[in-house]
């Protein structure tokens, strides 16, 4: 919907009535790209279908309506009073379309009209083209800009209506069919409007969303690569502390050989430093200097007694021969257990919870099933963690996620950690 000008300018001044006014004649009169083309039939095929019919109906009804009572009413000749009937009526099938084409094509008619009808007097419309008329200006004011719907206004008045009271047709008539065009445009107009307002707010609300939704993927990202860093920063002191030490472990090192390893020592505190200082931005201001050691799937009684004191009843099993896992795997399991046990605690308090870990001969398995309501997790996405931190997790590691609700009730959190090089 062209919503131009249902707004205040820009810069808080409003143009000059006269240059809008005649510009909204032009846009009323001149057809153009800029031409509205809306859709306000519900989406719905259950209630579009009987609107449809509806708008048909009317249609046909209107313009057999204009052809006849201009034959049986007022003597034309049908074979001026079909042509005529047409151009009044028949537009009113696609008004809901293109309503400025509509109005065009039906004012054009009924100033035709005015021209063949010249100084018979009275009536020179039939009352079914007058109702035509009138959705169809309802229409217009819907689909074009206040600017154009003022423009349409004043042609109405002055083109239309104006020769019709100079034709013959009574004045006081004229000036209530002028009113009545006000009317319909101008409740077209409000319309308009509030359907404007509201597809501009859903659209807003579309846009916060999907803000929210990248804001959550941009500080699970931060979140795991602070992790990553405290990881590489340990590897790289111990690689940095046992080339310092090697010169004096190994007795008669080779020269060679101890320049070699003052240069993986110098290589290492440097890449240590530029870490640190890169990495350091993505902290928050609220974060301490100091970091606890990252945990890993020793600590996963710890987050399973806590669950319990939370209300829920936890078990856990361990299938398959456990093995030395990287950091990166072993910290990813801990948190997507982490978070699920989480979930299952905000969304289904008391719920029986089963905590497997299966080391496979390639990945680590890791899936934790709730019986309680299956609700949905992904209402923790507005805080920018939960499934989002599992999702980064898995995908930074090359495995697989399988999140969702069960058939009867429950949730259910499958993820697979191929275990990668141990090198």
């Amino acid at each position: 919907m062209n919503d131009t000008n249902r707004r205040p300018a820009a810069d808080g001044t409003a143009p000059g009535v006269r240059p809008r006014l005649v510009a909204g004649v032009r846009a009323a009169l001149v057809p153009g790209r800029d031409d509205p083309a809306v859709t306000l039939l519900p989406g719905s095929l259950a209630l579009r279908i009987p609107l449809v019919a509806l708008l048909f109906a009317l249609t046909v009804g209107f313009t057999a309506g204009s052809i006849a009572i201009a034959i049986v009413g007022y003597r034309m000749e049908p074979g001026l009073a079909w042509p005529l009937g047409v151009l009044q009526a028949t537009p009113l099938i696609f008004a809901v379309r293109w309503p400025l084409a509509a109005w065009r094509v039906a004012a054009a008619g009924m100033f035709l009209t005015v021209l063949a009808r010249h100084g018979e007097g009275f009536m020179p419309w039939p009352v079914t083209a007058i109702l035509a008329m009138i959705v169809i200006l309802f229409f217009t004011g819907v689909g074009a800009d206040r600017q154009t719907t003022v423009g349409v206004g004043a042609v109405m008045i002055v083109g239309v209506l104006l020769p019709a009271v100079v034709a013959g047709m009574p004045g006081w008539f004229g000036m209530i069919l002028a009113g009545i065009a006000a009317v319909a445009l101008t409740f077209g107009d409000a319309v308009g409007g509030r359907h404007s307002a509201m597809e501009e707010l859903r659209r807003r609300e579309e846009q916060h969303r999907e803000d929210l939704r990248r804001q959550a993927v941009l500080e699970e990202r931060a979140r795991i690569a602070r992790e990553l860093h405290d990881v590489v920063a340990h590897h790289m002191s111990v690689i940095a502390m046992q080339a310092e030490a090697a010169p004096y472990k190994i007795p008669d090192l080779p020269d060679a050989a101890r320049q070699t390893f003052g240069v993986v020592r110098d290589a290492a505190r440097e890449a240590l430093t530029e870490t640190r200082r890169v990495v350091g931005l993505l902290r928050s201001d609220d974060e301490g200097a100091e970091r606890a050691p990252q945990p890993g799937l020793e600590r996963l009684d710890d987050l399973v007694s806590a669950a319990r004191q939370s209300g829920l009843s936890v078990a856990t099993v361990v299938v398959g021969m456990p093995r030395p896992l990287t950091t990166g795997v072993d910290l990813s399991a801990f948190r997507i257990v982490q978070e699920s046990l989480s979930n299952a605690s905000r969304y289904a308090p008391g719920a029986r919870v089963h905590v497997e870990v299966k080391y496979g001969a390639e990945s680590l398995t890791v899936s934790v099933v709730d019986d309680g309501a299956g609700g949905a997790p992904e209402g923790s996405q507005g805080g920018g963690h939960g499934l989002v931190g599992m999702r980064e997790r898995v995908t930074m590691l090359g495995g697989s996620l399988d999140v969702g609700p069960l058939d009867e009730a429950g949730w259910r959190v499958v993820a697979e950690l191929p275990y990668g090089d141990p090198d």
